[in-house]
C-alpha cells in the first residue's frame, strides 16, 4: 500500500464535557457510532470510528469529555479514559465551544496540551451564536494561546464546516499503511453498540432525573432466523431511581424499550425482539470492583 502513498494516523477528540465531540464523530465518518444527548457526561468509554476516503484514513477516537471537582469512581475512570486516547495520536483534535472558554478548557490546555504539536483547535456551536461578529475576535484570542495547526469554527450539529475539518484531518495525516480494512467504520462489538443505544434512549426518556445513575449490560443476544433476540439489564443506583426508570404502570421502560428496539432494528435491519429488566446496584458508580464487573476497564 506503501507504493500508493496511502496516508493513515490516529486522530483524538478531546474536550469538556457537553462541547458536542460525539456529535462531530458521527458527522466525520458520516455514521451514528457514538451516542449523543444534551446531558453532561453522555460519552463514558473509548469510541472509535473510522473515515476512509481516496488515499487516507483517519482513525477517529472519541472521548468522554474531562471535567473536575468530581469525585466518584465513575467521573475519575471517565478521565483517564480521555487522558489516554491521547497516547501515540498523530492529530488531536481539541474541541471548545464558541465564546464559551471555562476552566477545563483553560486547564486542558496548560496541563494536557502544552508543547504538542499537531493540534487543530475546533470551535463549535457557532450555529447558536446570535451575534456572528463576535466569532473573529474570539478566534484572534485562541490564536494566542497555542501553537495550533489549523483553527476551524464549525456546527457538528449541523455540518457546517465539516469538510473543512475533513480536509484539514486528512491533509495532515503521516505516510502510512491503512490500520483497518477500507469497508471498516468502527471497532465497536456488536453488544457494546447495543448496550450504548439502549443507555441513550434512557438518558433520553429520564435524563432530567438519572442520567448519570444508568449503565446497560447485555445478558442475550442471539440470532434466530431473521429474528435478534436480545436481553439487558439496566442498572441504577436506588430502589427510587429503579421507580423512575420503570415509571407510573411500566410507561417509561415500555417507551424505552419501544424506541430502543425501532433503532436496533434500524442498524441491523432485522426484526428485533427486545427483553429489559431493571436492577439495582448500590453505589456502582463509585465502586471500581462492580465497574470493572460491568466492563469500565481502560485496556
Amino acid at each position: 500500500m506503501n507504493e500508493d502513498k496511502t496516508k493513515s494516523g490516529l486522530v483524538s477528540i478531546i474536550g469538556r464535557t457537553n462541547v458536542g465531540k460525539s456529535t462531530l464523530l458521527n458527522h466525520l465518518i458520516e455514521q451514528k457510532v457514538s451516542i449523543t444527548s444534551r446531558k453532561p457526561q453522555t460519552t463514558r468509554f473509548r469510541v472509535l470510528g473510522i473515515k476512509t476516503k481516496g488515499l487516507c484514513q483517519a482513525v477517529i477516537i472519541d472521548t468522554p469529555g474531562y471535567h473536575r471537582g468530581h469525585k466518584r469512581a465513575l467521573n475519575k475512570y471517565m478521565n483517564k479514559v480521555a487522558l489516554s486516547a491521547m497516547t501515540g495520536i498523530d492529530i488531536l483534535l481539541f474541541v471548545v465551544e464558541a465564546l464559551k472558554w471555562k476552566e477545563e478548557d483553560q486547564f486542558l490546555l496548560q496541563k494536557i496540551l502544552k508543547g504538542l504539536n499537531k493540534v487543530i483547535l475546533v470551535i463549535n456551536k457557532i450555529d447558536k451564536l446570535k451575534q456572528k461578529e463576535r466569532l473573529l475576535p474570539y478566534i484572534d484570542q485562541l490564536t494566542d494561546k497555542h501553537d495550533f495547526m489549523d483553527i476551524i469554527p464549525i456546527s457538528a450539529l449541523k455540518g457546517n464546516n465539516i469538510k473543512r475539518l475533513e480536509k484539514s484531518i486528512l491533509t495532515n495525516l503521516p505516510t502510512a499503511e491503512y490500520l483497518y480494512p477500507e469497508e471498516q467504520t468502527t471497532d465497536m462489538t456488536e453488544k457494546f453498540l447495543i448496550s450504548e443505544t439502549i443507555r441513550e434512549k434512557c438518558i433520553a426518556r429520564v435524563g432530567q432525573e438519572i442520567p448519570y445513575r444508568i449503565t446497560v449490560t447485555i445478558d442475550q443476544f442471539e440470532e434466530k432466523g431473521l429474528i435478534l433476540f436480545i436481553s439487558a439489564t439496566l442498572y441504577v443506583e436506588k430502589k427510587s431511581q429503579k421507580g423512575i426508570l420503570i415509571g407510573l404502570g411500566g410507561k417509561n421502560l415500555k417507551s424505552i424499550g419501544t424506541s430502543s428496539r425501532k433503532e436496533l432494528e434500524r442498524i441491523f435491519q432485522k426484526k428485533v425482539m427486545l427483553k429489559l429488566w431493571v436492577k439495582v446496584k448500590k453505589n456502582w458508580t463509585d465502586n471500581e470492583t462492580i465497574m470493572q464487573s460491568m466492563g469500565y476497564r481502560i485496556e
